[in-house]
């Protein structure tokens, strides 16, 4: 795999959220980058979706597109093998554990299991409901739209994406302290 497939796969995935699994399904035709839509066709669950793309993904997605020596006709792979064939999904975890190990990132605790590509879906996700809080936003509402957005049937599906960081916890206290102290402080 390229550095520019490796890179842009892996902030693909951060900016999108998406499971490796449908990253490495789409097909140029899949994107619309007038309005920076990505559309997931028949994931999980047998369902598609739309998927926004912020403007400096669209614009890292674009530039990727016009890297020298690409195949971009419609019904290609997005991201491909440096034979222009499919990427598979142990190239993908492989290269992610070996920068993962060059960049001295690991679990230190007594968990058997080292950071994965797949948490990066997990990382979106604490990351979105993080930036709701800070935005005051009404995150009960805005639940059910993570939800839809990450492809899941249901809320509790999308709970076990939610893990508590220092941050999230600290912006849900805020939160908490605005609701008792009746928006004082």
């Amino acid at each position: 795999m390229s550095e520019a497939t490796f890179r842009t796969l892996l902030l693909f995935l951060y900016g999108t959220g998406m499971r490796l699994g449908e990253a490495l399904r789409l097909r140029v035709m899949d994107l619309d980058l007038t309005l920076d839509l990505v559309t997931i066709r028949d994931t999980k669950f047998y369902k598609s979706r739309l998927v926004p793309l912020g403007p400096d993904l669209a614009r890292l997605v674009r530039e990727y597109l016009h890297q020298p020596g690409r195949r971009n006709q419609p019904y290609r792979l997005l991201f491909q093998a440096q034979s222009g064939g499919p990427l598979a999904v142990q190239v993908a975890d492989t290269s992610f554990s070996r920068l993962r190990r060059i960049a001295g990132i690991e679990r230190r605790d007594d968990s058997y299991f080292q950071p994965r590509l797949h948490d990066l879906r997990h990382t979106f996700a604490v990351h979105r409901l993080t930036e709701w809080y800070r935005e005051n936003a009404d995150v009960q509402r805005l639940l059910p739209a993570l939800s839809t957005y990450l492809g899941h049937v249901s809320l509790s599906a999308t709970q076990r994406y939610l893990t508590m960081t220092p941050e999230l916890l600290e912006q849900a206290n805020r939160r908490f302290e605005q609701y008792t102290c009746g928006g004082r402080r």
